[in-house]
């Protein structure tokens, strides 16, 4: 225990006892004037001092209108994480931008600092923890878990996180363990930045279902305009004409032989039929219609869903 924590600290304590300050905090505490420690962080503040972070894993903060009228009926029912202006200064010194004089940085709870500002709130409670600002992947791997479960997440946005994850800490299998996640989980994530540019495009607009899209993304990328093309005529089939009922001399013919049907550019995508008498029986069914790589990608999502 150091003598600060022996002694209990005072604001006049800590001015006289500036150790385990560092160059870049005390540089910043002289131009900015904040103090580097002796000071008891407050559990309200206005809005005006918090600001949000660069960071943030979410681009587009959706569904504001909701949250804002659920502020203003119920109030605020969990505080902000945050960390001081100083301690994000000091981790990162190039990502300062739109913080403008704010003393705080929202590191959880972007949206509803958003929300709050459309309410009109005037102040919003706050939980300040500076280790959270402590390096780029920290912050990033904050927003990310605190965020991964949420559903207004757009799974692009998701997949980009993670692969910053990977780029900090050198492997899938390292970022799957610090997440609480299986590898094959990352990896499927990660499939949807193998998709070529008009494809991640039409995930991002729901054209292209996710599901299919982690599938196709494993695939070169001059095959799956192709594969992607399947599946979104799969989900919405082309509109047929019908055809006109049989007449013979003017009579409807009811009982006449249906026409033979036109061939059509390709054969229908097979059904499989599974009795559900055991586990067992499922894995033979899907084992005896489904090629080695299909089965391997639904054995990877039934694991994502445990």
């Amino acid at each position: 225990m150091s003598k600060a924590d022996k002694l209990g600290v005072s604001a006049s304590f800590a001015r006289a006892q500036p150790v385990g300050v560092s160059s870049r905090r005390a540089a910043i505490a002289e131009a900015t004037g904040a103090p580097t420690s002796g000071v008891l962080p407050p559990s309200e503040v206005p809005i005006e001092a918090l600001a949000h972070n660069p960071l943030n894993l979410r681009e587009d903060l959706t569904d504001l209108d909701e949250l804002a009228q659920s502020l203003i009926v119920r109030g605020q029912l969990q505080p902000l994480a945050v960390a001081t202006r100083m301690a994000f200064m000091e981790a990162h010194p190039g990502q300062t931008d739109g913080l403008g004089r704010a003393p705080y940085v929202v590191i959880d709870g972007n949206r509803r600092l958003a929300a709050a500002q459309l309410a009109g709130l005037k102040t919003m409670h706050i939980h300040v923890n500076d280790a959270l600002a402590a390096s780029a992947a920290d912050i990033l791997e904050s927003a990310l878990i605190a965020n991964v479960h949420r559903v207004d997440v757009a799974p692009l946005d998701q997949a980009r996180a993670i692969q910053e994850l990977v780029d900090v800490h050198g492997s899938q299998a390292q970022v799957a363990k610090r997440l609480g996640k299986t590898p094959a989980w990352v990896s499927q994530r990660l499939a949807l930045l193998n998709l070529t540019p008009t494809l991640q495009e039409k995930v991002e607009t729901g054209e292209l279902k996710v599901e299919p899209a982690r599938r196709i993304g494993r695939l070169p990328q001059e095959q799956q305009e192709t594969a992607a093309t399947e599946s979104i005529n799969a989900v919405n089939p082309p509109r047929q004409r019908t055809r006109p009922t049989p007449t013979v001399n003017g009579v409807n013919a009811v009982n006449a032989a249906p026409p033979a049907p036109s061939p059509s550019p390709s054969s229908p995508t097979p059904r499989i039929t599974i009795a559900t008498d055991s586990p067992e029986t499922i894995a033979d069914a899907l084992t005896a219609h489904l090629t080695p790589d299909d089965l391997k990608a639904v054995t990877e999502l039934l694991v994502t869903r445990i």
